[in-house]
């Protein structure tokens, strides 16, 4: 059996073992399971144009369904440890800015046209140029600015970083660290520190182990409960827990409810709202997914250390088709565009280099759709840690990149710093690839710049300007 698996993945290949595998799938989806319950919660929160809301149990269900298929698709045909779950990001888009213009179906219809369309361009080839067009110190900003990225999502979640009064943001509640959850933060944060900087086995899951137990002995001592009424949506105790009160659940397994799948309208959305403005959405979604996902898969691998000497990863064209086929699911079980996940990176930092991690983690998804009472234990403060001391690694990769040279240099730092700034993976690829093009321009150095870094540039200055552009047409903004 373990010669077959080590076959398969090519796991001694990659200079790993079977245990490393098994651990690393296991960080990830400790790591990424906050998103059975926080996609819910964002889809469930909107109303479309009709009023109508999704149902937050079926959301788990189709959450958790899809992300398990597709982790697992995506290491069985990618045979790279990368986890797939609802996109964040895009399904804010879908439930605040394109739920309220048409109904439930119509909005998931665009996400479905939206995969397909990356589908085809994987398949003619176009998505694995436009990633090889790419110069390789750009590559390893967008693991850099990914790291970043990554470490802010940490730090946000776990209430270090807050929203200022005076300043873009501030430190902790009124610029203290108040609370038993920030306590359990910050233990997790040294503990997983520690164990990493001693290059202990399975350090960061015991880190998100460790973490959680403390967090459900520190809630039955002094029952903190949430920041946020879940009925009401307003904040009731600001030093609460960020999203998961972590208490023992009264039931371990709940009978999951798929009724939404397959509740999608594949051309509604266009006699809706219009065929422009329907083709303006999918476009922005494209976009958005396209380069968020190409930023993930290359920072990964990165961090991996599996990118060749082109500073592409392994199987790439396997990797791009079932990400894109991921969309096509999401948004055909209402649960949102489905994409690589950054948080990935915790498995690859405990070791994982194959696809049997994302096999491991897949599984382990689709027990959490008979599981969601259990996954919901972990707090984002026992969780989060791990993206932080994961931010560190990858920032690692940016030694590859050389600032003295100022025509990559300065792309390379828009790249790096628009990403945890803006919250944004595309953002920061977009202001990176712009700046590269006009630079080089400028520097009369317009051969050295691909053709497709060309379009591609161009078709992120229309993402940007595509607030003016419906105002051109008469969309509104």
């Amino acid at each position: 059996m373990a010669s077959t698996l080590d076959s398969f993945f090519h796991i001694s290949e990659r200079g790993s073992s079977v245990g490393r595998e098994v651990r690393g799938g296991l960080v990830t989806f400790f790591t990424m399971a906050y998103i059975v319950v926080l996609n819910p919660i964002i889809l469930a929160s909107a109303h479309d144009k009709t009023g109508a809301h999704l149902s937050f149990g079926q959301l788990t269900a189709a959450t958790a369904l899809v992300a398990g298929i597709m982790t697992i698709l995506m290491g069985v045909v990618g045979k790279f440890p990368i986890g797939i779950a609802a996109g964040m990001g895009l399904n804010g888009f879908v439930a605040y800015t394109l739920a309220p213009t048409m109904t439930w179906p119509e909005v998931m219809g665009l996400v479905v046209i939206e995969g397909l369309i990356i589908l085809v361009l994987v398949l003619t080839g176009f998505r694995t140029a436009v990633f090889r067009a790419v110069p390789a110190p750009l590559k390893s900003a967008i693991g850099v600015g990914i790291g970043l990225f990554i470490t802010i999502i940490g730090f946000a979640d776990a209430g270090i970083v807050k929203p200022g009064s005076a300043t873009p943001v501030s430190f902790g509640l009124n610029g203290e660290l108040q609370g038993w959850p920030m306590l359990v933060f910050i233990l997790g944060l040294l503990v997983t520190s520690v164990l990493v900087a001693r290059k202990v086995r399975g350090g960061i899951l015991i880190g998100i182990v460790g973490s959680t137990i403390v967090a459900v002995i520190v809630e039955a001592v002094f029952k903190v409960g949430p920041t946020i009424d879940g009925a009401t949506g307003k904040v009731v105790n600001p030093t609460g827990w960020g999203l998961n009160v972590p208490k023992l659940p009264s039931s371990i397994v709940s009978a999951p409810d798929f009724g939404l799948i397959g509740k999608f309208d594949i051309f509604g959305a266009f006699t809706q709202v219009g065929v422009l403005a329907a083709l303006l959405a999918v476009f922005t979604l494209i976009l958005s997914d396209f380069f968020d996902a190409m930023g993930t898969i290359v920072g990964l691998a990165g961090e991996a250390e599996l990118l060749d000497e082109n500073g592409e990863p392994p199987r790439l064209q396997q990797l791009l088709v079932v990400d894109a086929i991921a969309a096509v699911a999401g948004g055909a079980a209402s649960a949102s565009s489905n994409t690589a996940y950054i948080e990935s990176a915790s498995g690859i930092a405990e070791g994982a280099r194959t696809g049997l991690a994302s096999v491991v983690t897949g599984v382990l998804m689709l027990f959490a759709t008979f599981l969601a009472p259990l996954v919901g234990v972990v707090p984002y403060e026992a969780a989060t840690p791990a993206l932080v001391v994961v931010g560190f690694l990858m920032m690692l990769q940016v030694k590859n990149i050389d600032f003295s040279d100022y025509e990559i240099g300065i792309p390379a730092f828009l790249t790096i710093v628009l990403m945890p700034f803006t919250y944004s993976i595309s953002n920061g690829i977009g202001a990176g690839f712009i700046s590269y093009v006009i630079i080089k321009v400028a520097a009369g150095k317009s051969r050295e710049v691909k053709l497709l870094m060309w379009f591609v540039a161009a078709a992120f200055a229309i993402y940007f300007g595509i607030h003016p552009i419906k105002e051109l047409f008469g969309l509104g903004a």
